[in-house]
């Protein structure tokens, strides 16, 4: 048996970790002004590279801006944050999203699996979705909820591929984070056979070549996920 090295979180991820934690609770408001970095490392006690690396970071991922001769504020992350400010959002309080941020999510993965499965229907061949097949029988075999995700992904992600939009894939590939993280929320809640029987079905209806079939489960499993019975958001 093999153990993970264990690595402590360095200073400036406890400095960017503590500085989400504040905007996202509220307690630095958007528009917010922040001392000067010299005033937050005597105040966090911490190098003047920490504190510059990690406001870096942060004006990154859409939290801060940083204006010339003017200082750095908070942002308004909603407008301009991207991918990062995503995770961030997925990781504050240990994920636990509200309903507006799982439904926001779901949302866009119901619009990208729609046309998906609609390409995949039009253009691919019987052995491409031979593909589609493996990945389910490897969801099956998972035994933890990161093994049936990861599977569960790469089925979504071979689907955007066999219907040969050049795009579609790597628009979804860039949500991986996010989308893995609420599945293994949907097996720990639900199980993995649940999230099998969902893609099973699904699958069946990608093999009889059944477009309104499909359509109509999307936005069936999907609405079960943001209302139905099988809510995966965490009320507050």
């Amino acid at each position: 048996m093999e153990f993970a090295k264990l690595s402590a979180p360095s200073l400036k991820d406890l400095f960017v970790q503590q500085l989400q934690g504040m905007i996202l609770s509220g307690a630095l408001p958007v528009g917010t002004q922040l001392p000067p970095e010299r005033v937050l490392a005597e105040q966090m006690q911490v190098s003047r590279t920490v504190v510059n690396s990690g406001l870096a970071e942060l004006s990154g991922q859409g939290f801060l801006e940083v204006r010339p001769r003017q200082g750095t504020c908070v942002a308004d992350y909603r407008r301009r944050g991207n991918l990062s400010t995503l995770i961030a959002i997925m990781q504050y309080k240990g994920g636990a999203l509200g309903k507006e941020e799982i439904r926001s999510i779901l949302e866009v993965r119901r619009a990208l699996e729609h046309l998906a499965a609609e390409r995949a229907i039009l253009y691919a061949s019987d052995q491409a979705l031979d593909l589609l097949g493996e990945h389910l029988e490897r969801m099956a075999a998972a035994s933890t909820p990161g093994e049936a995700a990861e599977a569960a992904f790469a089925f979504q992600h071979e689907l955007a591929l066999v219907g040969g939009n050049s795009i579609v894939p790597l628009i979804y590939y860039s949500f991986k984070p996010p989308v893995i993280a609420l599945w293994v929320r949907f097996c720990n809640l639900y199980g993995i056979p649940a999230l099998v029987r969902n893609t099973q079905t699904l699958y069946a209806l990608l093999r009889a070549r059944d477009a309104q079939g499909a359509s109509r489960w999307i936005d069936t499993y999907l609405e079960q996920a943001i209302s139905g019975g099988q809510q995966i958001y965490q009320p507050h």
